[in-house]
């Protein structure tokens, strides 16, 4: 997203250095798991603090994760699941991660491994705050657990010395599901958007947080009262980026993130924007994903996309070729940007029978109902709708991904959460 500082600096009173390009280190591997490969979809599980079942890939009744890496190198994305959070049954939260810089694929991965489980043990449940009348108590209490995790784990990065992230950051979306409640938390550009039915039972989308970049006036003036620059490059005109008082770097494509040291002193900062919503009937998803997913497809063919895919598990996995598809038709001079999407479905759904040729018929024919003209939301940013080519290989390539699990998980039906506890890092990478 950035280009990364090329020289030497200290922060902290300790040396950071590029990192070289010839790095050896496994691409997107969890500790032995490659979740690297286009098929990451086998359930690949371990515990977590207070009994909770860490989901690293894969699908529950409840859940869709997939990642696919880009053409643009290492995989920088990473996602998580936490089911039973903080050992209360049917809590979720869940979480993508978007690196950058040298180094920031192993910072995506460290924070979220890290992000859930420090939340996990800092957020104290009140027993007041089940109550009816507390709802806004309960959600100022999150906030507050949120907004210290994050600037506690974010000044943890600071000096963990395994990391190098002077000019190398990640952003974070998650949410928490608690009952009805719905508490999202937002750090950079990536997105989170709901999916619900309006009064004519028509699936619309809901955007759940705002795109976190420096092109917004209130995060832009705060960059430039402290020191930093914002403008855009030449080649780039329409993507203001954050730049050193006094050099051309890192130019950062957000204005919130963890890491990224060599900004925190001009304007860049790691306190999330947290919101609340009470969820209700006509709700049935979240989407969360990372801006390989929104910067080709719009709020609402994420949602008809999703929405149009019978076998829930399989969701993000549609959802992500889909966008690989929208890269190569609508920006076919460009590398592609790794995705990472977590789907959250708020209603089980009978899984109807069917292969993704049908359902991706179906979806197109959703999709191509799009409005053509984009628009733009409250907060200025551009939502592109474009029509999407179904590309039969791609379709082909899902079957054979798809099938390759299914095999893979009737010969592994039988190996039980108690068998994957090894720390994995707690993070796949997109």
């Amino acid at each position: 997203m950035g280009a990364c500082c090329s020289t030497q600096f200290k922060y902290k009173g300790r040396r950071y250095e590029k990192e070289g390009s010839d790095e050896k280190e496994d691409e997107g591997h969890h500790r032995g798991h490659n979740i690297n490969s286009d098929d990451n979809s086998a359930n690949v599980t371990r515990i977590g603090h207070a009994g909770a079942i860490v989901r690293l890939q894969g699908s529950s009744s409840l859940t869709s994760m997939y990642t696919r890496k880009g053409k643009k190198g290492i995989n920088q994305d990473a996602m998580i699941v936490w089911e039973n959070f903080m050992g209360e049954k049917n809590v979720f939260f869940c979480g993508v991660f978007d690196g950058h810089g040298p180094s920031g694929h192993k910072v995506a991965r460290h924070v979220c491994d890290a992000l859930p489980l420090k939340l996990s043990t800092m957020h104290q449940p009140r027993p007041s705050a089940k109550k009816e009348g507390d709802k806004d108590s309960s959600h100022k209490h999150w906030e507050a657990s949120l907004i210290r995790t994050f600037q506690e784990l974010d000044e943890d990065l600071s000096m963990e010395d395994s990391l190098d992230s002077y000019c190398s950051g990640t952003t974070a979306v998650t949410i928490v599901k608690q009952d009805q409640h719905l508490i999202i938390s937002n750090l950079g550009d990536s997105r989170a958007i709901l999916g619900t039915r309006d009064n004519k039972n028509q699936i619309i989308p809901v955007q759940l947080t705002v795109d976190l970049k420096p092109s917004l006036p209130s995060e832009s003036e705060r960059i430039q009262k402290n020191g930093g620059r914002v403008f855009a490059m030449e080649e780039e005109p329409n993507v203001p980026r954050v730049w050193m008082p006094d050099q051309d770097c890192p130019g950062l494509a957000m204005s919130r993130a963890f890491g990224d040291f060599c900004l925190k002193d001009h304007g860049l900062i790691s306190t999330p924007q947290v919101s609340y919503r009470r969820l209700t009937p006509k709700d049935e998803f979240v989407v969360l994903a990372t801006d390989g997913v929104w910067d080709v497809l719009s709020n609402n063919e994420v949602v008809q996309i999703v929405a149009s895919v019978k076998r829930p598990s399989i969701a993000a996995k549609v959802l992500v070729y889909y966008a690989v598809q929208a890269w190569r038709t609508k920006y076919p001079g460009s590398k592609v940007d790794d995705c990472a999407v977590v789907c959250l479905f708020l209603k089980k759904r009978p899984p109807v029978s069917g292969t993704l040729s049908d359902i991706s018929q179906q979806t197109a024919s959703h999709v191509n109902e799009v409005d053509p003209k984009g628009k733009k939301t409250e907060e200025g940013e551009t939502v592109i709708n474009c029509d999407i080519v179904v590309d039969p290989k791609a379709l082909e390539e899902v079957n054979r991904v798809n099938g390759n699990t299914i095999k893979q998980r009737s010969r592994l039906g039988s190996l039980s959460r108690d068998k994957i506890t090894t720390d994995f890092g707690g993070q796949t990478q997109s």
